[in-house]
């Protein structure tokens, strides 16, 4: 599972990585959570960026509160999945990062800790989107954020990690005339155990409402 990530890196260098318009005015985030607006990368005519609410709604659901328990879709059953299978082949994104939290069990309780790239760059997780609309007509954009096999770093926290795709794979996940399931989901790999670092943070970031630099210190 991936429940919670960072974004501090400003929306320039951002655009530059993902070779798109710095067209966000997004302020840095230290504390992303699900039910929250995500920095997304998306391809239709332009490659562009755009904030998608995470915590998928597929278009066919008759109410929003199953996007609380679709923040993360496992890679190895996407094609099996009703949600996931038709948007694997017609909805793909990008969700920035530049690092995520999970959480360690110790004798003391669960210590929080902090995976980045040892680049420090920001990353892109493989994600999938959708069009929901309200009873009132509004349009949500909605997405999930696909999770795969723990590399050496993350296996001794959790079982778990973000598909994180390696630089080459971001524009063939992206380009919409790939409808090829099994390519698409032989990216989503672990990422290399040794472009990784990990270290503990501050247990305040165990509460949403907090979102600052001291939870990274």
């Amino acid at each position: 599972m991936c429940g919670r990530f960072t974004l501090t890196t400003n929306i320039a260098t951002i655009a530059q990585a993902f070779q798109v318009a710095p067209t966000l005015q997004v302020e840095p985030r230290y504390n992303v959570a699900p039910t929250q607006q995500v920095v997304t990368v998306m391809q239709d005519e332009t490659r562009h960026l755009e904030l998608l609410r995470w915590g998928l709604i597929p278009a066919w659901a008759k109410d929003e509160s199953i996007g609380n328990k679709m923040i993360n879709a496992r890679a190895e059953t996407l094609a099996e999945k009703p949600s996931f299978k038709r948007l694997l082949t017609s909805k793909r994104c990008l969700v920035v990062a530049d690092g995520f939290y999970e959480w360690k069990k110790e004798p003391g309780g669960k210590t929080p800790m902090y995976f980045t790239l040892k680049s420090k760059e920001p990353f892109a997780i493989a994600g999938l989107w959708d069009i929901w609309h309200t009873p009132d007509g509004t349009v949500l954009r909605t997405c999930t954020l696909i999770t795969t096999q723990p590399n050496d770093l993350v296996s001794p926290v959790h079982d778990r990690m973000p598909a994180i795709l390696l630089p080459d794979l971001r524009e063939e996940w992206l380009n919409p005339a790939n409808h090829d399931q099994e390519l698409l989901r032989s990216f989503l790999k672990s990422y290399p155990t040794e472009e990784m670092t990990a270290r503990p943070v501050s247990r305040k970031v165990n509460n949403v409402s907090n979102d600052t630099p001291e939870l990274i210190a």
